[in-house]
């Protein structure tokens, strides 16, 4: 197994304790708010207005640029922006992407899903886009701007501020829901969207170091270093196919079931005050404390025991709502079943956060960082798309017990992937020793 050093806890609260760290709070934040417009709230918004489950689980298809973003993002990594570049490189692209959001999210709200789903869907899909774009830079920043022994850490914050984000994509919309119209609700998030961009004029450009900055001599030369090297960098490592195969895999059980979360609660007859109180507040507040957790988990313990831990918890703990659907309308068990899994789902996606960044050679942080994303977006997308055919054919006991099967194949890829890289589970390459640094 993996070979990891332990450090003392205090050590491993520490480097929660830095400049760098607020600003991955804030990116974070950015990063988690426009992601729910694509899925859960979108799929409450569809099943209170009367939508089918199976109609609602397609939907889950416009979040299919953030599985693509490995496409675009040599063009993000490697290509300064022309005028607005002059703030930065990560800079401009960030405040292009989240201006962009700024105006899709608004728009978005004066669409009807009863009336013109075809327009909701194409709003939607900007959505997605811009916010995976976001997504491409905010990576590439927090992985440049961290030393190698800060990014389990940086995981923790950065779910932190992710589900912050959530928080008021999700239970503030649900509970607004019942008392602001949607136009309304939309405004109020583009509104924060902007307080991001904002925000993003204001930090500082990370200075890298260790990678190549020479001018490329051609188109030929530049195409090689953005779009064919970070693949080929990769794909030179022992086991990357199984590699991918887990970073799909290890939380498609907790996608599969999350897509068909809101429409389960609504059949139970929760109403969407309660349903932003214990799911989306309090189960928020799970996550959070479960992201930091991981964080530390890693610090103390290493990447192999907190993926372990919490692909095993994140698992076990979907049984809880197969308990629920027999109880019924139980805001005691929904309360248990949320929390469980939302602490689980913390640690779990910290753990996952830093495996990735890990994994990156900051020579081409922001492409590779897009592949890995990429592929574990595939599972809350594209593959977590027939959900809702699952759910009608299903009765809710059943349909929460097969998504705790479904996380077995990621547990054993760990295993696999723990014993091509006995001495640490990164399986960085030499050339990415080095890290960006914030001006001082």
């Amino acid at each position: 197994m993996s070979v990891e050093r332990q450090v003392g806890w205090w050590e491993a609260m520490s480097v929660y304790l830095t400049r760098r760290q607020i600003i991955i709070l804030v990116m974070g934040f950015a990063s988690g708010l426009p992601l729910l417009l694509t899925l859960s709230t979108l799929s409450y918004w569809l099943s209170k207005v009367g939508v089918d489950k199976t109609t609602i689980g397609l939907f889950t298809l416009v979040g299919i640029p953030y599985t693509l973003k490995f496409a675009w993002s040599p063009i993000i990594d490697h290509l300064r922006l022309p005028l607005i570049g002059r703030i930065g490189r990560r800079k401009s692209w960030l405040f292009l992407c989240q201006a962009g959001l700024v105006a899709v999210i608004f728009l978005m709200g004066r669409t009807d899903p009863t009336i013109d789903p075809e327009f909701t869907a194409i709003l939607a899909i900007l959505v997605a886009f811009f916010s995976a774009s976001q997504d491409i830079v905010i990576d590439a920043y927090r992985i440049e701007i961290l030393r190698d022994d800060e990014q389990g850490a940086g995981a923790g914050t950065t779910q932190v501020g992710y589900r912050i984000g959530m928080l008021l994509a999700g239970a503030g919309v649900t509970a607004m829901s019942d008392f602001i119209d949607w136009p309304t609700i939309f405004a109020i998030l583009a509104i924060a969207a902007a307080l991001c961009a904002a925000f993003t004029l204001f930090v500082p450009e990370p200075q890298r170091r260790g990678v190549e900055t020479a001018k490329r001599k051609s188109y030929a030369d530049w195409l090689n270093q953005a779009a064919v090297r970070p693949f080929a960098d990769f794909m030179g490592r022992r086991g990357w196919i199984v590699i991918l195969l887990f970073i799909l895999f290890y939380k498609y059980g907790d996608a599969f079931g999350g897509a068909m979360a809101n429409p389960f609660y609504v059949e139970l007859g929760f109403t969407g005050t309660e349903i932003a109180a214990i799911s989306k507040l309090y189960g928020v507040i799970a996550t959070l404390v479960g992201g930091v957790l991981g964080g530390l988990i890693v610090a103390r313990y290493g990447l192999f025991r907190t993926l372990l831990v919490g692909g095993v918890l994140q698992a076990v703990t979907n049984l809880l709502f197969s308990y629920l659907a027999m109880m019924g309308n139980d805001l005691l068990w929904l309360g248990v079943a949320i929390t469980a899994d939302n602490l689980a789902g913390g640690v779990a996606a910290a753990a996952l956060v830093a495996y990735l960044s890990g994994l990156c050679n900051v020579a081409f942080t922001a492409t590779q960082y897009a592949l890995f994303s990429s592929f574990m977006a595939q599972g809350r997308t594209i593959l977590s798309s027939g959900s809702g055919w699952f759910a009608d054919h299903l009765d809710w006991v059943t349909f929460w017990a097969l998504t705790t099967v479904m996380a077995i194949p990621g547990l054993l890829l760990l295993f696999w992937i723990a014993k091509l890289y006995p001495q640490g589970m990164t399986a960085k390459p030499p050339t990415a020793a080095g890290a960006a640094v914030l001006p001082t």
